[in-house]
This record gives structure tokens, sequence and C-alpha cells, in this order.
């Protein structure tokens, strides 16, 4: 006996229904979209972990203590801790310490290691230019505190060097007097510093295509209008990365202007980061420690944003 369906027809001009078999791969889609997103945070869940127990949550600890004295019972204290920035001598020096720090980190590694990569791009000794460069970069902040100390102390190399070629006159205390000091460690600072920049712009130059220069040399431009108009603007990216990374690390400055001075003579070399390293431990005053922690965080999350928000403004991102 012949079979019939039995279900209904869809009126005319109205579509069927879906059947099973129809909705079944949608139910399929969406089960292996929501499979994706969970695997996803589950392999995101122990960074985020590690962020929140490492960075913010100290970071949340650190304002909440920047508002109470400097022991356990002492009541809140509003911003007493943060108004020391105007009447503590020691910090508003520690602050202009920290501006020339900002300034002399961000140009000296910048200039220094553009003109060495360019310099060495393809030079015959390159590789061995190259190293000797490079080599400091490989030291700790530390290390490099140790051999400047060497060369600047009183009877230090560096005087004894301005003796043997009878300039005497010009020998001093180049740790002892401020700003000659902080200007010193600066250049120590790039010595070091500038070994990355070094690196980043050799890779910023062998990247750029050869045919634009090239073509740049068919139409009559000089050498500086080659590196002006054609090579700078095709290294923004490396300069952003290497702008940036010098910003944070001048500001974050630490280890080697403690072995060299230990913020001294008195507190004349001070940075903001050996002030509340000093005002915390040595001064025991966490509270005091705790704002200048929270400032220096502040300046240093504004100057990346602005920068880099700059940088992607120009770039049209």
């Amino acid at each position: 006996m012949p079979t019939t369906d039995r279900r209904p027809s869809a009126p005319l001009g109205e579509p069927a229904a879906p059947g099973p078999a129809a909705r079944r791969p949608s139910l399929t889609r969406t089960a292996r979209a929501t499979r994706e997103r969970l695997a996803a945070g589950g392999f995101m869940a122990p960074a985020v972990l590690l962020v929140t127990l490492f960075l913010l949550a100290p970071f949340v600890w650190t304002v909440h203590r920047s508002f109470f004295g400097d022991s356990r019972t002492t009541p809140f204290a509003w911003f007493d801790n943060y108004t020391l920035f105007a009447s503590d001598p020691a910090l508003t020096r520690s602050v202009q310490n920290t501006l020339m720090w900002v300034v002399g980190t961000v140009v000296l590694p910048f200039v220094l290691g553009l003109a060495i990569a360019c310099m060495t791009d393809a030079s015959r000794f390159s590789r061995l230019a190259r190293l000797c460069v490079v080599l400091p970069y490989a030291l700790s902040g530390s290390a490099v505190a140790v051999v400047w100390n060497f060369m600047l102390t009183t009877d230090g190399a560096v005087n004894q060097v301005l003796d043997t070629f009878g300039l005497g006159s010009l020998a001093q205390g180049w740790l002892l007097t401020w700003p000659g000091n902080t200007v010193v460690m600066i250049l120590a600072n790039a010595w070091q510093a500038t070994g990355v920049a070094v690196i980043l712009f050799l890779v910023g130059l062998q990247s750029i295509p050869p045919e634009t220069i090239e073509a740049a040399s068919l139409d009559g431009a000089t050498g500086w209008q080659r590196f002006r108009h054609v090579v700078l603007p095709q290294l923004r990216p490396v300069s952003i990365i290497v702008i940036g990374m010098s910003l944070v690390n001048g500001l974050k400055s630490f280890d080697l202007i403690w072995v060299l001075t230990q913020g001294g003579p008195g507190r004349a070399t001070e940075t903001l980061a050996v002030s509340m390293y000093n005002e915390t431990f040595l001064e025991l005053r966490p509270g005091a420690g705790a704002a200048i922690a929270v400032v220096l965080t502040v300046i240093v999350l504004a100057a990346s944003w602005v920068y880099l928000r700059r940088q992607l403004d120009v770039k049209g991102v």
C-alpha cells in the first residue's frame, strides 16, 4: 500500500519550516564556537590570574597604603603623603633628576643607536663594531655601575687619563657635585642602552626595500635627502619601540644609581625610583614611599600612553 506524507504543506508564498536535519548544523556551529571561547578563556586564565596577583593587586594595595601614615595604627591621612612633593626639597630634586633621566635616556640611545646602525650597516668591520657596541647591553646594571665607578672616582681612570695628557685642571670628583653626577650616570646608562637600539635599528634598516632608495637616487636625491625622506619614515615602527623602551627604562632606573651613589651625596642624585626605596626601607616611611610609587606609576603610564597615542595617530591607526 503506498505511503503518503501527512505533514501539512506550507501555504503558497511562505518558506517551508526547516526540518531537524537543517537545524542540526546551526546547533553544531554554535556549540563549536562556545567550545572555542571556553578553550581560549582557559588558556588566558593563568595569565590573567598572574597579572592580577602580581601586578593589579599590589598596585591597588599601594594606592590604599598611600593614603595612610607611616605606622599601622595611623588613621586615614588623605593626601598628606602626596603634599611631600611640594614641601620636601629631596623629592623636588628627585623629580628634577627624573626629568633629566627621561630626556637623557630617550635622546642619547636613540641618536647614538641610529647613527651607529647606519654607519655599520654595510661597513667592512660591521660585525666587530656591533659586538663592541652591543656587548655592554649583556651586562647587568650593577656590573655597568661597577665599571663606571672605577672610571669616575676621584683617583679613577678618567682623572688619570686627564693627568697623563696634561689636562689635570679638568679632573674632578665626577660623582660628588650636582648636576654633573646625574649627567655622567645618564651617560653610563646610555653606554649600556645603546646596544639594544643598535640591534633594533639594524633590523629596521635591513627590512627597507632597496628599490625605494634606488628610486630616490635616480630622482637626484642626496644622501641626507634619502635618509630623511626615505629611510627615516620606514624606520618609524622601530623608532616607536626604541623610544618607548627608553622612556620606561629611564623612569624606573634604580640599580645603576644605587650602586654608584646610593642617591648621594646627601640625596642629590635620587630619582623617583630611588626615593621610593629610600623612603620605604631606609627612612621607614611606607606611606610616603607608597605615594611616590603611585606617582611614578601614573607618570610612566601617562607618558607611555601619550607617546604611543601620538604615534598611532600619525600612522592613522
